[in-house]
């Protein structure tokens, strides 16, 4: 394979240049944050609900693993076009879309509303913008004109550092220095430039598979997620995902039939080595159990500290695989078709 040709043949909105700029995206993403006023009214807040949907929610997945071990208050993500009951004028309600035109998000937002919730907006424009404008809540605008699932960093940074400046949430300087510094050296280790890279050799291994993504439900369930979804709209490759000790109740009893299709998959271990004793005791296990009937599990480990860079390691590492693995699938990686066509469906009957 000519990956210069491939490039240049298939990406053709290029995605490449969003991936190699992410660290750029990740420190204006916590500048953003900086320059955003938040003032809110801390010990009245009882819960927070982000609400999005795509690559608007997993912001919200993020945000909400790195901060699991300190929050003192319930926080959830919501994927759908109504809040969970509890929520009143004591809730936070982060309603992110990046478009500002997500049709599940602006419900969200009406929903708080009748609440009397408090209300923070991210969005890069679109209705969502016009109607916080006009209802005077707090809006966090960021850069658009990309696709929501290549602007993470915009969409999960600022709130991380809102949340910061409001006193919801703990961070110190040197974990973004850590990450930020782990995103450059990264850009340059998977660059086509250097032509057997970790995340090339990766994709190479899943073409013509089906991917399939393990992790411990510790740290790193929203990364197993991420892969999941970037390997699904960037390399247009079907994939699943779970976590353990869930699977271990009852997805390992499936492998076993159709017995034909079962070399088809390929999984992946994401390990973090702070991941729960027990839960490492059964990916080892589950390992020999499985690896009898399919093919040798990928493992791949966390790199870094803290655990805001260990989170970013395998999501960068996973957007360039799903890069590559639409380069030898001779697709490209930007369009997503069938989400449109299903939008331009839903549309004809709203």
């Amino acid at each position: 394979m000519n990956l210069s040709n491939r490039i240049k043949n298939f990406d053709k909105s290029n995605m490449l240049n969003l991936l190699l700029s992410f660290p750029d995206q990740f420190q204006q993403g916590i500048e953003i944050g900086k320059a955003f006023d938040f003032k809110i009214e801390v010990k009245k807040i009882k819960q927070i609900v982000h609400a999005g949907m795509g690559g608007s929610a997993i912001g919200g997945d993020l945000i909400f693993s790195y901060l699991q071990d300190e929050l003192t208050i319930p926080f959830a993500v919501n994927r759908g076009y109504f809040l969970p009951s509890y929520l009143n004028q004591s809730s936070l309600v982060i309603i992110s879309s990046f478009s500002g035109n997500t049709e599940e998000s602006l419900s969200c937002y009406e929903d708080a509303r009748s609440r009397n919730a408090q209300i923070l907006c991210i969005t890069s424009g679109g209705e969502l913008a016009q109607k916080a404008r006009q209802d005077k809540i707090p809006m966090i605008t960021i850069p658009g004109k990309m696709q929501p699932r290549a602007a993470l960093g915009y969409l999960t940074l600022p709130i991380l550092v809102a949340l910061i400046k409001a006193n919801l949430a703990l961070l110190e300087k040197a974990n973004f220095d850590e990450t930020l510094a782990l995103l450059k050296a990264k850009a340059q280790a998977y660059s086509p430039q250097c032509p057997e890279n970790e995340a090339l050799v990766l994709a190479r291994k899943l073409y013509n598979k089906v991917p399939v993504i393990y992790c411990a439900n510790d740290l790193l369930a929203v990364v197993a997620n991420r892969w999941k979804c970037q390997l699904s709209e960037n390399a247009k490759t079907v994939s699943f995902s779970n976590v353990f000790p869930e699977l271990n109740h009852n997805e390992i009893a499936g492998w076993q039939i159709p017995e034909k299709m079962l070399k088809k998959f390929q999984i992946i271990y994401l390990k973090d080595r702070f991941d729960f004793s027990r839960n490492q005791s059964r990916m080892v296990i589950t390992k020999n159990i499985l690896e009898a009937i399919t093919n040798p599990i990928i493992e791949i480990s966390t790199e870094g500290n803290s655990s805001l860079t260990r989170l970013f390691s395998l999501i960068y590492l996973g957007d360039w695989v799903s890069f590559y693995l639409a380069m030898l699938n001779k697709v490209d990686p930007t369009p997503i078709e069938k989400i449109q066509r299903l939008k331009d469906e839903l549309n004809k009957i709203s």
